[in-house]
């Protein structure tokens, strides 16, 4: 039977790296119907193939690289693609996603996705082209950072257009935050994707397509792409836009300072007293040479940097974004701005998360100024705060895991219980995710999404921007007039869970179709209707301009990729926050004194989402009602039902 939807490249790869052999197959009609693609197609394919068995790092495990109907094709943004897989750092769902051109080029090689198991007996690449795939040697590679990687696989294939996701030492030595590295200055940086990759001895993906995609309706689509359009570039948007243009997403960090919600000193505290020296006006004035979009973006946030002398003097280079000067900077009372520069191009070379390298540093660093590490166990290196000299020397060391970066190495849940004793105490993470750049005591909504995130402690499943951002007619025509003015204070619990819950439905499309969270998160301008407009004229998929379908599309995703994880044992007892940010107030800034009133988010979230308050276990109807019936029987049999 031929694959009857549009806007699809219609066909997904199966890659046995064990034996060498690769599969082209068509796509599975359901797949898409039920789960439109990207996170949620994923999420489909790796509760099929994996168990709680299966050993992150073993050739049992998965990994499966994504696009969705929206990649490549005429919306703004279109970019984006994504890896997911049982992450090694968290044991639990991994996911990571990321923008610049190889999502669309994948898809015009051929294929919406690969599915990737086994272990090659050497290191080979993959690479894609016009409806036909190879893997190929890759032992001359191994050991390469990735942007020499990239430039030997386009030399080799004699042709500087295509485009590549590769590891770095970090992924092949198993650091288990290990990124992948796209397009050179992209990453895939969540959750260890490049350990999983490394463990398969798999060094890159590469591809180039000239293959054309259609749509079911194109003059329907382009009318309501146009429509999408027109709201995007409404005026209301103009100043959000516009700094995203002029700034990227450095500009957060003195809107996230200004609320007291930026991390600093491992999360001690939210307010940086030096951040305007890693701000957005001193890396546009001295820095900034070039911005970029990504393929089909009107936005372009993407920044290029140089640093023309001293020590860190090196360029042109991708970067850094507000994640980056958040770890390296603020997180680890570090406000040398080209350290951070030069420190975030380290992690794109050897392919490591700028995010969970940088709060394992901080981590260090905390643990130093307590005594529970000590020149003993760093091997003379001084940790203490802001240490530029150490920070570029960890950075190196753990990539390569060796001395006090091998313990490093495997993020800081796992190094906290190596050492044992008050370790634990400052490891800031949940799930085992070292925390993004949100304090949740400055901000209510961010403690319950850390704590029911599926894949822990980080703000793109789920975050809500609704309450920071000052515009009550959307929170109006999304919440009601009531709720309206609760959901918009950020140190409110109420209506929290109901917001959350919307919110991680609605990325859950949005990772689905898949497109970037700019639109949608910062600013909110697309939401569920905007699926319900563009889907169907572009893929045939009637029943995608239907709102309850598309409602229930959403959640049947949300709810799978959470049963993923209660099938590995995750409950109510899990989805909570570390000490720090539960226990202890906040000491400074805007917001200080403040705390989130988690338990009464649960309750209200777990409501909303059709779970037990007790246990956080969904209820057997609800997952019967999405049409998850084998999810509810495996469940069942596990007595993890509510």
């Amino acid at each position: 039977m031929t694959f009857p939807y549009k806007g699809y490249a219609g066909y997904y790869l199966e890659v046995d790296l064990t034996s060498g052999k690769l599969r082209k197959r068509e796509m599975e009609n359901e797949w898409v119907r039920l789960y439109l693609g990207g996170t949620g197609v994923a999420a489909r394919i790796l509760w099929d193939r994996t168990s709680p068995a299966t050993d992150p790092l073993s050739p049992d495990n998965v990994l499966v690289v994504g696009t969705g109907p929206l990649t490549g094709v005429m919306f703004s943004p279109s970019g984006r693609f994504m890896f997911a897989s049982k992450s090694p750092l968290t044991g639990i769902w991994g996911e990571s996603h990321s923008g610049g051109f190889f999502g669309p080029e994948m898809k015009y090689a051929g294929f919406d996705f690969i599915i990737i198991h086994g272990r090659s007996p050497k290191p080979v690449y993959l690479f894609l082209r016009d409806g036909e795939a190879e893997l190929r040697d890759a032992s001359h590679l191994w050991g390469r950072e990735t942007h020499e990687t990239t430039d030997i696989i386009r030399e080799e294939l004699r042709d500087p257009s295509i485009e590549v996701s590769a590891i770095g030492p970090a992924g092949e030595n198993q650091v288990l935050y290990g990124c992948i590295t796209v397009d050179y200055y992209r990453a895939a940086g969540r959750t260890g994707m490049g350990a999983v990759m490394g463990s398969k001895n798999l060094k890159a993906i590469a591809a180039s397509g000239s293959l054309p995609l259609e749509a079911h309706d194109m003059d329907a689509y382009l009318e309501a792409n146009q429509r999408e359009m027109e709201r995007n570039h409404a005026e209301i948007w103009k100043d959000f836009l516009l700094s995203l243009k002029k700034y990227g997403t450095t500009d957060l960090v003195a809107m996230i300072n200004e609320i007291g919600r930026l991390p600093t000193k491992n999360h001690w505290t939210g307010y940086f007293e030096k951040a305007e020296d890693i701000g957005p006006e001193v890396i546009a004035a001295k820095y900034r040479i070039a911005q970029e979009a990504c393929h089909g973006c009107s936005i372009g946030c993407k920044y290029i940097y140089r640093v023309m002398d001293g020590e860190f003097a090196g360029g042109p280079a991708g970067g850094p974004e507000y994640e980056t000067l958040m770890a390296f900077g603020s997180n680890c009372l570090n406000n040398n701005i080209e350290s951070i520069l030069h420190l975030g191009t380290r992690c794109d070379l050897l392919g490591m998360d700028t995010i969970s390298c940088g709060k394992t540093i901080g981590f260090a660093m905390e643990l130093w100024e307590k005594g529970i590490l000590t020149a003993k166990d760093t091997g003379g290196i001084d940790l203490s705060w802001g240490n530029v000299e150490s920070m570029v020397q960890l950075v190196e060391m753990i990539a390569k895991r060796e001395g006090i970066g091998n313990l490093l190495a495997n993020g800081v849940k796992k190094a906290a219980e190596q050492l044992g004793g008050d370790a634990w105490m400052y490891a800031v993470h949940c799930k085992g995710l070292e925390a993004s750049g949100q304090d949740p005591r400055a901000h209510q909504s961010v403690g319950l999404t850390y704590a029911t995130n599926v894949r822990g402690a980080d703000h793109l499943r789920c975050l809500s921007s609704l309450e920071e951002l000052g515009f009550p007619e959307i929170a109006i025509s999304r919440s009601g007039e009531d709720k309206a003015e609760a959901i918009m204070n950020i140190m409110s619990p109420q209506y929290k869970g109901e917001l959350i819950k919307d919110i991680e439905d609605l990325y859950a499309l949005v990772d689905s179709a898949v497109i970037c969270k700019y639109g949608t998160m910062w600013p909110p301008i697309y939401y569920f209707d905007t699926f319900e407009n563009v889907i169907a004229p572009l893929t045939g998929m009637t029943e995608w301009s239907d709102k309850r379908f598309v409602r229930q599309a959403a959640e049947r995703i949300s709810h799978l990729r959470r049963a993923y994880n209660h099938r590995l044992g995750i409950t109510r007892k899990d989805e909570t926050l570390p000490r720090r940010l539960l226990k202890e107030p906040m000491p400074t800034g805007p917001s200080k004194g403040g705390l989130p009133d988690l338990d009464v988010m649960l309750d209200e979230y777990y409501d909303y989402r059709g779970c037990s308050r007790e246990t956080g276990l969904p209820k057997r109807e609800v997952l019967i009602e999405l049409g998850l019936d084998y999810v509810a029987d495996d469940l069942g049999r596990r007595n993890m039902l509510a």
